[in-house]
C-alpha cells in the first residue's frame, strides 16, 4: 500500500478487525472502522492514532445495502475513495447441523456472504469507475476443510471464497485485485468461546502441524501483502494462514 491511501475494514471493533485496521495504520494508511455501534470502536480509534494515522469510526450493518452506501458516502465524504476494503465482519453460531433453525442459518450466511457481498458490490462501483482498488475477504480455513457443528458458518466461508474468485474474474480488467485470506483459529476473545472448552485447545493445535493457533498479527500480516504493491499481479487466491492445517 502506499502512504495517505484509504482502508475501510469492517467489523473492526476489536479481533481480528482490531488488528488488521491497526496494522494498516502503521503503513500509512488513514482507516475507516465499522460496527454495529459507534461506542464499540473506541479502543480501535485510539490504536490507530496512536500508530499515527486517522482513523474514521462508521456505523454500519453490513448485512443492509442502505447502511453500506451511508457509510461508503460517509467515507467518501471525510477521508475520499476507497483503495482498500476489508470484509472482515463475521458470526458463528455453532450448533450441530440437525439444531439449527432457519434464523441462525440466515443470520450467519447474511453476515458472512451477504454482507460481504454488498460492500464489495457498492465499494466495487467507485473502483470500477476509478480503475483501481483492491479488495480482501477475510474467510477461513472452515471454508476449505469441514469442522462440526459449524455448517452454517463452514458454507458461508466457502461461499465467500466462491465469491472472492468471481469479483477477482469479473473485475480484472478494472485494475481491481480480490483476494481472501483464510485462518485456522486465531487467538480472540470470539475464539475463546470454543477453545475454552474442555479439551479443544489441545485438539486443534495437534492438529495444525506448525503447532500453534494463529495469532491476530498473522492474520494482519496477509493482509499487508495482499494490500501492498507486492501483490499487484495476485489476484482470485486464497493465502491460507493456518499453519498448514488445510494441506492434510
Amino acid at each position: 500500500m502506499k502512504h495517505g491511501q484509504i482502508a475501510l475494514v469492517t467489523g473492526a471493533s476489536r479481533g481480528i478487525g482490531a488488528g488488521i485496521a491497526t496494522a494498516l495504520a502503521r503503513e500509512g494508511m488513514a482507516v475507516a472502522i465499522t460496527s454495529r455501534r459507534l461506542d464499540d470502536l473506541g479502543e480501535t480509534v485510539q490504536r490507530i492514532e496512536h500508530a499515527g494515522a486517522r482513523a474514521v469510526p462508521v456505523e454500519l450493518e453490513v448485512t443492509s445495502a442502505a447502511s453500506i452506501r451511508a457509510a461508503v458516502e460517509r467515507v467518501r465524504s471525510d477521508l475520499g475513495p476507497i483503495d482498500l476494503l476489508v470484509n472482515n465482519a463475521g458470526v458463528n453460531v455453532p450448533r450441530p447441523a440437525v439444531d439449527v433453525t432457519e434464523d441462525q442459518w440466515d443470520q450467519v450466511l447474511d453476515t458472512n456472504l451477504k454482507g460481504p457481498f454488498l460492500c464489495a458490490q457498492i465499494v466495487g462501483q467507485e473502483m470500477i469507475a476509478l480503475g483501481k482498488g483492491k479488495i480482501v475477504n477475510i474467510s477461513s480455513a472452515a471454508g476449505l476443510i469441514p469442522a462440526g457443528e459449524r455448517v452454517a458458518y463452514c458454507s458461508s466461508k466457502a461461499g465467500l471464497i466462491m465469491l472472492t474468485r468471481v469479483l477477482a474474474l469479473e473485475w480484472a480488467k478494472h485494475g481491481i485485485t480480490v483476494n481472501a485470506v483464510a485462518p485456522t483459529f486465531v487467538e480472540t476473545e470470539l475464539a475463546a468461546q470454543t477453545l475454552n472448552r474442555p479439551g479443544m485447545r489441545d485438539y486443534w493445535t495437534q492438529r495444525i502441524p506448525l503447532g500453534r493457533l494463529a495469532s491476530v498479527d498473522d492474520v494482519a500480516a496477509a493482509v499487508l501483502y495482499l494490500a501492498s504493491p507486492a501483490a499487484d499481479f495476485v489476484t482470485g487466491t486464497v493465502l491460507t494462514v493456518d499453519g498448514g492445517l488445510t494441506m492434510r
